[in-house]
């Protein structure tokens, strides 16, 4: 067998130029091909990852994922407020272990603004369990403090003691901008790979005095109240957008998620983070089953043509073939020799698609975080690239068995016959 892998070799280097094409088409293939894979596994693992240990998520009734891709992805419309009195009723109640209020709706420079208060960073969990940890000062415990996310601060270059502004809604227009009432950057998150990254932390009361001379999203004319008096007012928080709950016992979820679906002051919902997402994954199942398909395709044109390249190339090497006959090399062993070279093309163009899409993450990751705040794997495949992966080499063999039987029934007399 040795024998055959140098002889397979050798009359592979003597054709490089040819076969180095067809490798190419391979590598490019299974990038494509293991790049959708890797892909779908790391947005996955991110959105999975962002909501680690919350048991509900209560917010106004409407679409389980709409709640869940507004209130933890910050993507989308919300499905409307809670008061802040049923949120506490809620909070209140036995089962319920910790509770942790959100309000969204500002930006700043089209990053999220989140209020809050000081049980997120109490208890909010990401990954396998992790507590938000900050990188630098400490965490907003006042009026006008503010604690940026690892991208916003590292996109927008914030260190405690900045100064920003705050937007109303998204648009990050003059007119939007809660200009009169600048925050203090206290203190930077460490980096989660979560939307936590892509986030600005403030407190409720916060929110609340930026909007005391706004209504309806739109500065209320004739009226200015200076950060310096807003302590005048009442600055309780009055709605939320949503909150996650955490249960002392997970059995009480269903029971929580009863009383939520009968709370009589207004319309909510309990969802199970599992749940939605599972929802959002047969959304997006028949993209990936088509991405997927498309990737195979590519695959499949890729080995038709490797088959084609050594089929042509068999005419040339007839005399080769009828000499490898001549000096005592059996049918089977030219059919062995030429499922090793198209086997071993598949092997190399699968190597080296693989460090073509280790390239491409290397360069490509941190544009990805910032622009989507997605975390692509980068060093070993994933593992469903495996099965890919040995499903492409399945694929190389089996072309190599048409050029291989064809070399099988190759006879010695016509290949040292010449041609006229």
């Amino acid at each position: 067998m040795r024998y055959l892998v140098m002889i397979a070799f050798r009359s592979a280097w003597n054709r490089r130029l040819t076969l180095g094409l067809t490798v190419l088409a391979i590598a490019l293939s299974v990038a494509l091909l293991a790049g959708v894979e890797r892909m779908r596994h790391s947005v996955r693992s991110t959105f999975a990852q962002s909501v680690s240990g919350t048991d509900l998520l209560i917010g106004a009734r409407g679409s389980p994922l709409q709640l869940m891709l507004h209130a933890v992805f910050r993507i989308g419309e919300p499905t409307g407020n809670i008061r802040w009195h049923s949120f506490r009723q809620l909070a209140d109640r036995p089962e319920v272990a910790w509770a942790i209020p959100l309000s969204l709706g500002d930006a700043h420079h089209g990053f999220p603004v989140i209020g809050t208060t000081a049980a997120y960073f109490d208890h909010f969990r990401y990954g396998r369990g992790s507590p938000l940890v900050l990188a630098s000062g400490r965490r907003p415990d006042h009026l006008f403090e503010v604690v940026p996310g690892a991208d916003v601060a590292d996109q927008l270059g914030y260190r405690p003691g900045d100064q920003i502004t705050l937007s109303h809604g998204l648009d990050d227009s003059d007119l939007a901008e809660h200009a009169d009432k600048p925050f203090t950057v206290v203190g930077i998150l460490a980096r989660t790979g979560t939307p936590v990254d892509r986030s600005v932390h403030v407190s409720l009361e916060s929110i609340e005095a930026i909007h005391l001379d706004w209504h309806g999203g739109a500065h209320l004319p004739g009226l200015a109240i200076p950060a310096g008096q807003v302590r005048k007012f009442d600055l309780a928080p009055k709605h939320l957008s949503a909150a996650l709950i955490g249960l002392h016992n997970r059995a009480d979820v269903f029971r929580l998620q009863q009383a939520v679906r009968e709370f009589r002051d207004e319309p909510l919902q309990a969802v199970l983070p599992g749940v939605a997402l599972g929802q959002l994954w047969q959304l997006t199942g028949v993209v990936e089953t088509v991405l997927l398909a498309i990737s195979a395709l590519v695959l499949v044109t890729a080995s038709c043509s490797m088959v084609a390249v050594i089929l042509a190339g068999l005419n040339e090497r007839r005399r080769e073939l009828a000499i490898l006959r001549s000096v005592g090399a059996r049918p089977r062993e030219l059919f062995l020799m030429l499922l090793i070279e198209s086997t071993g093309l598949t092997v190399v163009g699968t190597l080296a698609g693989l460090a073509l899409l280790a390239l491409v993450s290397v360069i490509g990751a941190p544009l990805v975080q910032q622009q989507f705040g997605l975390t692509l794997q980068q060093a070993l495949p994933v593992p469903g690239e495996w099965r890919l992966l040995m499903a492409v080499v399945g694929v190389g063999m089996l072309a190599g068995l048409v050029p291989g039987l064809r070399a099988y029934r190759h006879a010695l007399a016509e290949g040292l016959t010449p041609r006229t």
